[in-house]
């Protein structure tokens, strides 16, 4: 096995200058941020089901974590198809997690324990069942005829990305997912002037689409909301070359963003910082696809995306050098731009505790790195007590992918106490199972032992606050 030994050093040469013309917030500086999947996390009416005065109720274990932001998983109201994902309105909170004036209480409450809220914001498609893509799908012309991508014909069938229907309109739809999520137009790059439903990003239909955008980014901003997590934030202009027009369109919204909300973050999941942080985001991830690296750290032959011989694992076999050549790559194009997460999991793929990897010690191994490493740490709800990922769940709102690949395993509930349900709900029946091991970790129990894997997290996050050679602007070198 290569052995790398990684040193952090403060980074002081050239940040004061780069940040004057990059103007992000103070408060990332030293973020450390928790992601939480709302319906996993505490269910505080008893459907089964978590919500935000669940989460509410757990702001002061996540307070006394070390955690300063959240970033949320959508709360929009949704038939839930794909966990949300699938939203029906862009100005609602879905009834299974409360109301809007229900936010508002989580917002202050968060913000009095100095914990920003980022929300989740799917900027490139819909569900099917939303009324702008209900009125697009009409045969008369109306305002939302071109907020879609639609062919002409329903004879018309470009490629399996474009969905066969029987709405009244004359044609088929572009989805941006699931079959089910059609693609907002945005416009095409190089539009055909063959194919007249490959509009340019200059033309009405499009441009009503971005004004959407910052009416719904605005929305939440003046209610309190921190900032965004954009969804698939490299998939909204179609047909983009090098992504030329994409990345356009993102330097556009962050100069208003920044100008409007100077304090507010914006996310990307796009997992190529060089793109996205350039384009004008303040943090991006290197994870499960884009970027290659993460998967050569964590992922073995168990869970979501399978894999062999991860640099975390302790027979040694593994190879650093595939994740430090492309994250060195990534950090010489943004550095003192915007950010780089290297997560410890998130809702799309599994836990550092999987299959074979589940000892407490191998797992305060993956902390140690992870919370010692430059840009800004993102802890998946659960991690921080070693929670695993289960394996050959069903498929649960959208849970499994089109390759087969099931997410469910790393959603399920979080293990609170020794109570039915690990304390996460009284309801008989839960949406979905949480672990069944007798022995499955609870942060009653970790929180009361030393030695665990919980207080280890704790320790090292206020190590890293501690000490900025370890903290989001540290400096890192393989030796």
């Amino acid at each position: 096995m290569k052995k790398f030994i990684i040193t952090a050093t403060l980074l002081l040469s050239g940040f004061i200058s780069i940040k004057a013309q990059n103007q992000y917030p103070e408060w990332l500086k030293s973020a450390v941020f928790y992601q939480l999947y709302p319906q996993s996390f505490k269910d505080s009416d008893g459907d089964g089901i978590g919500d935000l005065k669940g989460i509410e109720s757990k702001l002061d274990y996540l307070h006394n974590l070390g955690v300063t932001a959240i970033w949320m998983n959508p709360i929009f109201e949704s038939p839930f198809r794909d966990a949300g994902y699938d939203v029906s309105d862009f100005y609602k909170i879905a009834p299974r997690y409360g109301n809007n004036n229900d936010l508002l209480a989580l917002l202050n409450a968060a913000h009095k324990r100095g914990i920003k809220i980022c929300l989740d914001l799917v900027a490139g498609h819909t569900s099917d069942k939303h009324p702008w893509f209900k009125a697009s799908a009409q045969a008369d012309s109306n305002e939302f005829t071109h907020r879609y991508i639609w062919t002409s014909s329903k004879d018309i069938l470009p490629g399996s990305f474009f969905i066969k229907n029987d709405f009244p309109r004359n044609g088929n739809y572009l989805k941006n997912f699931f079959d089910y999520q059609p693609a907002l137009n945005y416009g095409y790059a190089q539009p055909d002037p063959a194919k007249n439903w490959q509009e340019p990003v200059t033309a009405p239909g499009p441009t009503a689409t971005r004004e959407e955008l910052k009416k719904i980014i605005a929305f939440w901003m003046d209610k309190g909301v921190d900032g965004f997590r954009v969804d698939m934030a490299f998939s909204l202009i179609k047909d983009d070359e090098n992504l030329v027009e994409t990345k356009k369109l993102w330097t556009e919204v962050r100069a208003w963003f920044e100008q409007k909300y100077p304090q507010g973050v914006l996310i990307a999941e796009w997992s190529k910082p060089e793109y996205s942080i350039n384009a004008g985001f303040h943090i991006d991830f290197m994870m499960h696809f884009g970027v290659p690296g993460y998967p050569s750290l964590f992922f073995n032959k168990w869970g979501t995306f399978k894999s062999q011989n991860p640099f975390f694992d302790k027979r040694g076999d593994g190879d650093f050098s595939d994740f430090w050549n492309n994250y060195k790559k990534q950090l010489e194009l943004t550095q003192g731009k915007g950010y780089i997460s290297i997560p410890s999991a998130n809702h799309d793929f599994q836990r550092p505790n999987c299959g074979n990897r589940n000892s407490t010690q191998e797992l305060k191994t993956v902390m140690a790195f992870l919370l010692t490493w430059p840009g800004i740490p993102f802890i998946y709800y659960g991690d921080e007590i070693g929670m695993r990922f289960i394996e050959n769940l069903p498929d649960i709102e959208g849970s499994i992918l089109p390759d087969g690949n099931n997410r469910a395993g790393t959603r399920t509930p979080m293990q609170w106490d020794k109570t039915a349900n690990a304390g996460f709900s009284i309801a008989q029946k839960i949406y979905i199972p949480i672990d069944p091991a007798p022995n499955r970790p609870i942060v009653e129990q970790e929180d009361a032992d030393k030695n665990s894997l919980l207080n280890f997290v704790k320790a090292l996050i206020k190590l890293r606050k501690d000490n900025p050679a370890l903290g989001n602007d540290g400096k890192v070198e393989a030796l």
